[in-house]
């Protein structure tokens, strides 16, 4: 990730540099004028210096008296610490402060000097051959009558200058030091001053970026940050109003979702999950959390449930369906969807909502197979006996050994149409009863006295029952009631297992429930239906069943009293092994139990 530099830092610098940049250029202005005053007045000083010999050398001149010329340069040359020149219009020098003028060469061809041969004044500034130094020169020229008699020369080392000049650049160097600390301190408070106020509100808004929406801003003192200032403080509260209202709302979603029975998805026209709770996630064995996002293939494989959700997304009208699933065992979800749109009426996708119907259809099936199989139990016994009645009309009642088989027969099966009803009865009896009546008794006594009342048909069969149960154990229970429930499964368990096997029947307390087992040595039951084995007129084996004699409700009965006696019945068995049928009850029920 690129790094960006402060504001401050940026601000500083170029305040500096601004501020620096300035100073150097004023230094190097202010030099450079120096500079040019001091020759300007060094020059105007030479020119002075030579204006008030003029008259002294113009006398002499006249009379050609050089030496005393030369004597005058020496003196005033001393005097005024001047190199002082006179030369005459051929070059020739004729005095000097500081040579032998007879040993000097033609100075014609000096620049000052051939400027002031025509007139004017000179100035030059260059190396001295004669003296070895550096020298600034300034040439004038005496006339008299508008012809010129002569040049006086006058010149001093440009090392004075330089000294003065360097003194004050290290005063001016000082000054500008000084200056610049001031200008960098300047710069460093109004670089500040101007970045504090942002860096405050780049932490504000930090902390609003954070969920922090109750931070406030300080207010700057400049107009422009203030505005600013106050119109993200403003921005803040109402942001925060604004997530106050949203969260308000999705807390009030994921509640009224959350507590929903039914199973709910919200799916994209993409396909994808935009929401699922909690009953749909518990529904498919799934973490909500980790839906969010995924393709309804990834979540749910289910090709009825793929082809509803795309004619549904295709589709401007609710759909509705009943799906299959199979998870742990097999499901009926009644599937239904409606449009999702966005606040402008736009396609957001589709909200499906499933119903766990599953339990409901079993009830509609039950209640089918129930009328057809009352119909049916009835009317096999029914049409028997009309016929053998009929075949007796038609004249086998005058034959007595053909007309008593054929009364047996009616016999046996009014018999079984009386048990039918009989069965019948007995469930219509505890279901309207509504409650039954418990007290506390012992158990074993109730147990004795219905395997009493099994034991021939075991004997028929060479079928030892073996009875395990402490003599102490005690229950609320009807004792009636649970009799017959224990009856019907003994009798049960008699009727399915072969000859000479045992039938174990076992009473024991587990934690605070009572547990009676039932076991045979018969030949088991497939798995696929035990969850249906407690249904009226349900039969494994149809014909086996009725080869046996049973009427088709004997577990539907002492389902229905297990479960008035606050207990609950079940069943296990693995085929060629025989089946266990396990009653739970409770060790201290209430004295009277619904049904």
């Amino acid at each position: 990730m690129k790094k960006y530099k402060r504001l401050f830092w940026r601000l500083y610098p170029s305040y500096l540099l601004i501020t620096l940049i300035s100073l150097l250029a004023v230094s190097i202005y202010t030099s450079l004028a120096i500079q040019d005053f001091f020759m300007e007045k060094t020059g105007s000083d030479l020119i002075a210096r030579a204006k008030l010999l003029e008259n002294q050398i113009m006398e002499h001149l006249l009379d050609q008296d050089y030496t005393a010329i030369d004597a005058i340069c020496k003196i005033a040359g001393r005097l005024s610490q001047t190199r002082i020149t006179v030369l005459i219009n051929s070059g020739k020098v004729i005095g000097d402060s500081e040579e032998d003028p007879d040993k000097m060469d033609d100075h014609s061809q000096r620049p000052e000097i051939n400027k002031a041969l025509r007139g004017d004044k000179g100035s030059a500034a260059r190396y001295s051959q004669t003296v070895k130094k550096n020298m600034m020169y300034v040439a004038v020229p005496v006339e008299k009558q508008g012809k010129i008699l002569c040049v006086i020369r006058t010149s001093v080392p440009v090392d004075s200058i330089d000294k003065e000049l360097k003194k004050l650049q290290l005063r001016k160097l000082i000054a500008g030091i000084i200056i610049a600390f001031i200008a960098a301190w300047v710069s460093l408070i109004v670089s500040r001053l101007i970045s504090r106020p942002i860096e405050d509100m780049r932490k504000g808004a930090e902390q609003f970026a954070q969920g922090n929406l109750s931070y406030r801003l300080a207010t700057p003192k400049s107009r422009e940050m203030v505005m600013l200032a106050n119109a993200m403080n403003q921005m803040a509260s109402d942001l925060y109003d604004r997530i106050q209202t949203v969260s308000s709302q999705r807390n009030e979603l994921e509640a009224v979702l959350s507590s929903m029975s039914e199973g709910v998805i919200a799916v994209d026209p993409d396909e994808r999950v935009i929401n699922i709770n909690q009953a749909a996630a518990r529904m498919f064995h799934k973490v909500p959390d980790k839906l969010v996002g995924k393709t309804i293939q990834e979540v749910i494989r289910n090709p009825q449930l793929h082809r509803f959700i795309k004619e549904s997304l295709s589709g401007e009208e609710p759909e509705e369906k009943d799906i299959i699933f199979y998870l742990d065992e097999e499901y009926i979800l009644n599937t239904h969807s409606s449009t999702l749109c966005g606040a402008k009426g736009e396609h957001m996708g589709i909200l499906v909502v499933f119903h766990d119907v599953t339990r409901l259809r079993r009830l509609e099936n039950m209640r089918r197979d129930f009328a057809a199989n009352v119909s049916h139990e009835i009317k096999t016994p029914l049409t028997a006996i009309k016929g053998f009645v009929e075949t007796l009309n038609s004249g086998a009642i005058d034959q007595p050994d053909e007309a008593r088989r054929f009364l047996e027969i009616i016999d046996k099966h009014a018999n079984r149409l009386t048990a039918i009803i009989d069965d019948l009865m007995k469930l219509s009896e505890i279901e309207q009863k509504g409650q039954i009546s418990l007290e506390q008794a012992e158990i074993l006594p109730v147990i004795k006295n219905a395997v009493e009342m099994c034991q021939i048909n075991a004997d028929r069969k060479n079928i030892k029952i073996m009875l395990e149960c402490n003599e102490k154990l005690t229950a609320n229970i009807n004792a009636p009631f649970f009799e017959q429930a224990v009856v019907n499964l003994a009798d049960n368990a008699i009727k399915y297992s072969p000859e000479h096997s045992i039938v174990n029947i076992s009473a024991e307390k587990s934690d605070s429930r009572l547990i009676i087992k039932f076991k045979d040595q018969g030949i088991g039951i497939p798995k696929n239906h035990l969850p249906r084995l407690f249904e009226r007129f349900y039969r494994v084996d149809k014909s086996r069943s009725r080869k046996q004699g049973g009427t088709g409700l004997g577990l539907a009965i002492v389902k229905h009293i297990i479960q008035a006696h606050g207990g609950t019945i079940t069943a296990h068995s693995t085929i060629g092994q025989g089946s266990v049928f396990e009653i739970q009850l409770p060790k201290y029920t209430e004295i009277s139990k619904k049904v």
